[in-house]
């Protein structure tokens, strides 16, 4: 009974045995429950593929088209050792939505995050997955995500946690374009002068499958298109929904298109919105969907119709002249065949220009009770004049007057190891002439090129007006979906003709929701708010993918001094790697 006699000593061992069972039960815990190390190795390669029934090139991941979809949970931290088995190119991937906190290198952008990967060389991604939502990744490497380099990148919530809605199944829908001329071949026309457009897409696919040339719904629509002969095992065949009466369904659906904005209808089934961009919003009915490139949604719907049939799940062109067929798939009640087409039509989707659909449509997605609301004030607005321009002969885009060239030194590597020369230092102008008028066409003689970086001083606000302008041809003004890296902004609204001073009163600072991507409708703007949080050089662009060849971009480096070492591995081209090579000898 001697240790009774010194009851501190007693006090001190039995704190010290408490905090060993506490840290046994958390790392035992962690192991079960907790975040997993999700680890893939991936080569990148060219393939013969016939997505939509013609046999062309298209990108692929591991021998699949499009690239393995990824499935982990919030928390997770996804190490993916990629290997580049293209024979003249470099590649890089953006994971989509995913905000790359602490790994700002991870963003897969090139010239901004990193190098391009050489052939036959290996980089490996590694980054968490923070936040739970429908999310995917694609190339950001010249046009790559023309050429098919995409696929889906799916965050469940954390082990134990549910989400706000319930469903008893899920799909996903990965939504894209296809031309039979190669990115190669776009990329030159794109160049030449005068430029020579790309054209529509020759087909819309979903989940990688969509048929040229013949329709699955030939007799239903006037085609002029032969009706498929499909087996059901062809590249192109389109994959099949199957579900029970009955029973509530999510579909994620996220589209990584090259230029089509979408509109999506799944045939005599309501859809509710309940997830946009990674971000849980107020539920809202739909018979159908506008989803533009960048885009990502989660939806319901309840299968309540008759089972004895199957129904079409169509995407089809919007906010262009629609020279693309519909993209077809099917929608099966287990009770009939699968094998049978259905008979009723496909659902009719809104003319092409109708844009007051799309901006009623736009304009319901608010967030849920509860979601964090935007700072009340921005300390920096930057008003973003979106035109199309000559220089030097060429077609380009520009923001306020400059067309984005990045340069050959990655900005990331550049700004955090303040290299002299690598990038034009220049600030680029905050806005645009008050004599400009949006609604005209305008050659714009003194527009030029440039690198078009914001320096944002850290933890600030930031308010961001995207204004849209006449392109060159007179009473044509285009719907452009800008996707900002490395952050979620808020989305407090939108208006016609030129923004101007009293339009914040307009601002909805209440419910205002989360995004990643945003659009800008024809003749007018977009205001958006978000806080420069995260260190890093992040790049923000329209995610159509010729406009942001012609140089539809911006760059935001925001905390540069507070990064961590980044790896060598990413700074092996350009100035970067001559700093390099200048310490190791």
């Amino acid at each position: 009974m001697g240790f009774l006699k010194n009851p501190s000593l007693i006090s001190s061992r039995i704190l010290k045995l408490s905090f060993f069972l506490i840290v046994f039960i958390v790392n035992n815990s962690f192991g079960a429950f907790g975040a997993k190390t999700r680890h893939f190795k991936w080569e990148v390669e060219y393939m013969h593929w016939a997505p939509d029934c013609k046999e062309g090139v298209v990108m692929g991941i591991n021998g699949q088209f499009p690239g393995p979809t990824i499935q982990a949970r919030a928390g997770d931290t996804i190490h993916l050792e990629l290997t580049n088995h293209l024979h003249t190119e470099g590649v890089v991937i953006h994971w989509h939505g995913i905000r790359q906190i602490d790994t700002p290198w991870a963003d897969g952008t090139a010239s901004i995050s990193q190098c391009p990967i050489n052939p036959g060389e290996s980089f490996v991604y590694r980054f968490k997955v923070d936040k739970a939502g429908t999310y995917f990744y694609h190339g950001h490497y010249g046009m790559q995500r023309s050429a098919g380099l995409y696929g889906s990148l799916i965050v469940d919530v954390e082990e134990g946690k549910k989400e706000p809605f319930h469903y008893d199944g899920e799909f996903n829908l990965l939504l894209s374009d296809l031309w039979h001329k190669s990115a190669h071949e776009q990329e030159v026309d794109l160049s030449s002068k005068p430029m020579r457009w790309i054209g529509e897409p020759q087909s819309l696919l979903i989940n990688g499958r969509g048929q040229n040339n013949c329709s699955l719904a030939a007799g239903f629509n006037n085609s002029t298109l032969s009706k498929c002969k499909l087996r059901g095992n062809e590249q192109c065949a389109p994959q099949i929904l199957q579900v029970l009466p009955n029973k509530t369904y999510r579909l994620r659906v996220a589209s990584t298109t090259a230029l089509a904005s979408l509109s999506l209808a799944i045939g005599n089934h309501k859809m509710i919105i309940v997830e946009a961009d990674g971000n849980y919003i107020q539920p809202f009915e739909v018979d159908n969907m506008d989803i533009y490139s960048g885009d990502s949604y989660s939806v319901l719907f309840t299968t309540n119709q008759d089972p004895s049939i199957n129904y079409w799940i169509s995407v089809s062109v919007r906010g262009r002249e629609p020279k693309t067929p519909q993209g077809l798939t099917i929608l099966n009640y287990k009770t009939t065949s699968a094998s049978k087409l259905p008979t009723l039509p496909p659902p009719i989707s809104p003319p092409w220009n109708d844009y007051n659909h799309s901006k009623s449509f736009t304009f319901k997605i608010l967030s849920q009770m509860g979601s964090p609301k935007p700072p009340v004030r921005p300390h920096r607005r930057i008003v973003l004049l979106n035109t199309q321009n000559f220089i030097d002969g060429q077609t380009k885009w520009s923001i306020n007057n400059v067309s984005l060239v990045l340069p050959a030194t990655p900005l990331l590597g550049s700004m955090k190891y303040n290299l002299k020369g690598a990038f034009d230092p220049k600030k680029p102008p905050e806005s645009f002439s008050a004599n400009y008028d949006v609604m005209n066409p305008s050659s714009n003689p003194n527009s030029t090129t440039g690198s078009l970086v914001y320096t944002l001083r850290f933890n600030t606000t930031i308010d961001v007006i995207l204004q849209n302008a006449n392109a060159l041809a007179a009473n044509v003004s285009e719907i452009h979906p800008w996707h900002l890296h490395g952050h979620d902004f808020w989305v407090l609204g939108y208006g016609e003709g030129r923004f101007k001073e009293g339009d914040e009163k307009k601002f909805n600072l209440k419910n205002p929701p989360l995004r990643n991507t945003a659009v800008i409708f024809p003749f007018g703007w977009t205001a958006l708010r978000f806080v420069a949080d995260n260190p890093g050089v992040w790049a923000f662009h329209c995610h159509i993918e010729p406009h942001l060849h012609m140089g539809m971009g911006v760059v935001f480096a925001e905390g540069v001094r507070r990064i961590g070492k980044i790896p060598d591995e990413a700074l092996t081209c350009g100035l970067t790697a001559k700093m390099f090579m200048s310490t190791k000898n």
